[in-house]
């Protein structure tokens, strides 16, 4: 610069004085512009170095209280609410409640009208013992066959002497087919005519004594039966014939006869003994079954269950199949007697209306006098019952967030309508019924109140803060202080060169991470405490203790700022050089 000056002068002394006040313009000019050119490269300088400056950000590594949380704004409800419909029709005949009280469950709030229903319930009851008979002969004929045809035989069904066999061996033998003529004269009865009179004193169970008319001899018996009709015997003697029943001594026959004297009345005729039992024994079967061979013969003594004939196989499993099917119908229909008396008294029940839960009325708007007709049955509300034992509230968490989210994890609650106050709740329910809106996914969260019961009412406005990891006095660095997930950078003069968009004097250290919010990384292990590290920018604006060269570390630091629906943030404070 001064060796252009003194050519421009040199050369006007050549030319004279009289170009003197030219030359000192033309020199002004060039003074100026070189005072531009020089003031400007010192403001790129200037802004450069200032540039390089807010460039390289850092942060120190101190303890602090780290809470990673999730935040979204929902509508207070009660635990429960019902609406009382009618599933019958008819008139009301009581609606003894009122808005505003306090029911019971199981409380009776409606009864209507439930004489179309009582002959219907009549009906159906009586229908049900029939059945219930039916299925108790078919069980008990069941179980009989088992036991009268176990091992293939049909059995006997009385007590005597086999006079006579009426089948023989390949006979077929179906109901009332006739088996045998039995009888048993080990016990012998003789019925004997007694005074009218006399014998309308005697009673089943009094001992009698018996005179054989041939010997003399005497036996005793006892009366069995007294008839109630008079008979007139020669002479005009009007009598009624008593009934008495001696053990055989063993010389009995249908040919002895005998007298008779009970107490001190003798009868008034003799008479002859006769076997107490003579009877034709016939087959007792649902079906026809084929004689395979005869275990019996005439003059055998048989009691019942005594073994008759054995049964062809295959008509023996038919025949007991028979009962088993009967029992079988028998069974269905009595299950289906039964589901109907079930239904109908389900139908009937319905007539009383009952409270389903304990609560408070909110509204009602059936009363006593009321129809209840088709129409209107089923979708007519009556009542609304609210459960406010404690209220519940919904979260919209988004898709990115919800695995996050556990029962039983703590929420921070806050009203507009009760300023000043925090409550508590619980997730009490993380639902998979997710919906999508935007091209977002949410997922509902259920919170259930722990408190503020007496201060909060449904429908009120509340902002939930679900506390989803909390670590106390941990160290910790802002989030974007983290690189490639498990490096930090931390300030190290001797570092010279920069390594790719981190500056000089900074050297990559591993680390391992903790709890991590949206603000701080916890580090388990890597660092030290107060050691200096690099930061991203984007953290500038809301990290604690960030020093920029020239200046003062900022005072950031708590949840993340505001928009409405679900958001997730961190907070730290009370650590050491905390904000």
């Amino acid at each position: 610069m001064n060796k252009i000056i003194q050519k421009f002068f040199s050369k006007d002394k050549k030319k004279g004085r009289k170009k003197g006040k030219t030359a000192l313009i033309i020199l002004s000019l060039i003074l100026a512009a070189l005072a531009v050119v020089t003031a400007a490269v010192s403001i790129k300088k200037s802004r450069q170095a200032s540039s390089e400056a807010k460039s390289v950000r850092t942060a120190t590594a101190t303890k602090r209280d780290i809470t990673s949380e999730l935040s979204s704004s929902g509508t207070i409800s009660p635990k429960d609410t019902y609406d009382i419909t009618s599933l019958v029709e008819g008139e009301v005949v009581a609606a003894e409640f009122e808005e505003g009280d306090t029911v019971e469950k199981g409380q009776v709030l409606y009864q209507i009208d439930t004489s179309s229903m009582e002959s219907e319930m009549t009906s159906i009851k009586n229908s049900l013992e029939r059945s219930q008979e039916s299925y108790e002969i078919a069980l008990d004929d069941y179980n009989t066959a088992l036991s009268n045809y176990s091992g293939n035989t049909y059995k006997s069904t009385e007590n005597g002497y086999i006079k006579s066999l009426s089948i023989k061996e390949g006979d077929k033998v179906s109901s009332n087919t006739e088996i045998a003529s039995v009888y048993d004269d080990k016990t012998m009865k003789i019925k004997i005519p007694f005074l009218s009179g006399e014998a309308s004193r005697m009673a089943a169970g009094n001992g009698a004594v018996l005179t054989l008319t041939d010997t003399g001899e005497q036996i005793r018996g006892t009366v069995s039966s007294v008839s109630n009709m008079d008979v007139t015997l020669t002479g005009g003697r009007i009598v009624r014939y008593v009934t008495i029943e001696v053990t055989n001594p063993g010389g009995l026959t249908t040919e002895t006869a005998a007298t008779a004297m009970v107490g001190d009345f003798v009868c008034s005729m003799e008479a002859t003994f006769e076997p107490k039992l003579e009877t034709t024994m016939k087959a007792d079967v649902s079906s026809g079954v084929e004689v395979g061979t005869l275990l019996v013969q005439e003059g055998d003594y048989v009691t019942k269950g005594t073994p008759i004939f054995t049964m062809e196989r295959k008509s023996a499993e038919r025949l007991i199949r028979t009962y088993k099917e009967t029992l079988e119908k028998a069974e269905e229909s009595l299950e289906t007697a039964k589901s109907k008396l079930e239904s109908t008294q389900d139908t009937y029940d319905n007539y009383t209306i009952t409270a389903p839960i304990s609560g408070k009325v909110i509204t009602k708007t059936g009363k006593a006098g009321d129809k209840i007709s088709k129409s209107t049955n089923g979708s007519t509300t009556l009542a609304v019952i609210y459960d406010m034992s404690n209220y519940t509230f919904e979260m919209s968490v988004d898709e990115l967030d919800v695995k996050s989210v556990e029962v039983g994890q703590t929420v921070v609650i806050t009203a507009d309508a009760v300023t000043g106050k925090t409550f508590t709740g619980t997730v009490s329910n993380v639902s998979l019924q997710s919906s999508t809106s935007n091209g977002v996914t949410n997922y509902p969260v259920t919170v259930t109140l722990n408190d503020g019961m007496d201060e909060l009412l449904p429908g009120m406005n509340v902002d939930g803060v679900i506390i989803l990891d909390e670590a106390k006095d941990v160290l910790s660095v802002p989030a974007d202080a983290l690189v490639r997930g498990n490096q930090v950078y931390v300030k190290d003069e001797t570092v010279k060169e920069s390594q790719g968009n981190i500056p000089a004097g900074f050297r990559a250290v591993e680390v391992t991470t903790g709890l991590i919010s949206s603000d701080y990384v916890e580090i388990t292990s890597g660092l030290e405490e107060n050691q200096e590290v690099y930061v991203a920018q984007s953290t500038v604006s809301n990290s604690q203790n960030i020093m920029i060269p020239g200046g003062m570390g900022g005072m950031g630091g708590g949840p993340a700022g505001g928009g409405s629906g679900v958001r997730r943030s961190g907070n730290g404070g009370n650590g050491a050089n905390g904000g």
